[in-house]
């Protein structure tokens, strides 16, 4: 039996539901791997504890690993998780005046993002949507993260960037009707990736190739028995029993809206696409996210995602997809 660490981008939440079902089940064991789960600070902090080799593996979004790169250190993706970006556009109706549904909806408006990540991803968003002039797009104030919420609550903006759920969780607690515009469905690149560093997977194929095995079957078991996945997660952190739901619908806005893709229906679970590594590197390579020129062939691989394996060959099928 090998042990290993998985640093956590976060603490225990929905998103991370299938990695704790598939720990339940018995599938790192059946690999061979003994798996202590590490809660997180964030997608930096968890792409730069693998890439300086302090955790074996870690659960990272795609633009961190390729900030981290540009740092000088190597961080290595070793599967695709989410094919989509988390990262959306929200707002309630009361403020907004009406459905939000398209980005070019924004124009004439202020919008408030949580975090840099979240307002790069915004702006190039709205120069897609060729109105990036006409929207105030406010800077990030590094003392209010999650209070961009309260300026929507209170209609001093006309919306807010995050993650998708956040205009859910609005809704649910203010009882007031919410829209969010996923990022993700017009920006194609990557949301969360599985992150080695070189020395590491050279060393250790085995090791990485059944992480991935095992996790792969936690998604498809997951897709196939959300509560299940919830069940597996509250059993890890039972504060989150009173936000059972909402937790439920994280992982499924992920395993539905984020997660599969016609690439994976092709490829299977967690192949990456260079194209969407490219867009991400173009979207961020003129802003203060990344500090020197990234290539991005050299953050990611294929190499240890083992397409024999039902999980993840035969993905799509086993997700009735």
């Amino acid at each position: 039996m090998s042990s290993i660490s998985f640093q956590l981008n976060w603490e225990p939440n929905g998103f991370q539901a299938p990695y704790f079902l598939a720990r339940e089940r018995g599938f790192y064991e059946e690999e061979g791997l003994e798996v202590e789960f590490v809660e997180g600070h964030g997608s930096p902090f968890a792409a730069e504890e693998a890439a300086r080799g302090r955790a074996d593996i870690a659960l990272a979004g795609a633009s961190a690993v390729l900030s981290v790169a540009s740092q000088g250190y190597e961080p290595l993706a070793v599967a695709a998780v989410t094919q989509k970006t988390p990262a959306a556009v929200y707002t309630l109706r009361d403020v907004f005046g009406e459905p939000l549904e398209d980005p070019k909806q924004l124009a004439g408006r202020t919008v408030a993002p949580s975090a840099t990540k979240t307002r790069i991803l915004a702006a190039q968003l709205l120069e897609d949507a060729g109105i990036r002039e006409e929207v105030d797009l406010l800077d990030v104030d590094p003392h209010t993260h999650h209070r961009v919420e309260h300026q929507v609550l209170d209609g001093s903006v006309d919306a807010a960037v995050g993650v998708v759920t956040n205009g859910i969780e609005l809704e649910r607690e203010h009882d007031r009707t919410a829209d969010e515009l996923p990022i993700g469905d017009f920006l194609p690149i990557y949301g969360m990736t599985l992150v080695t560093n070189p020395e590491f997977a050279e060393s250790n194929p085995a090791v990485v190739e059944g992480f991935l095995r095992a996790t792969a079957r936690g998604w498809a078991a997951a897709s196939e028995n959300p509560e299940a996945a919830i069940d597996a997660l509250v059993a890890r952190n039972a504060t989150l029993e009173r936000d059972r739901e909402i937790e439920r619908i994280k992982f499924e806005t992920a395993s539905e809206k984020l997660q599969f893709t016609e690439h994976v229906r092709e490829a299977g679970w967690g192949n990456h696409d260079a194209a969407r590594w490219e867009k991400l590197g173009r979207t961020l390579a003129e802003t203060d996210l990344l500090e020197g020129p990234v290539e991005q062939g050299s953050v990611w691989t294929n190499e240890y995602l083992d397409r024999e394996a039902a999980a993840i060959g035969e993905y799509a099928t086993r997700i009735g997809r």
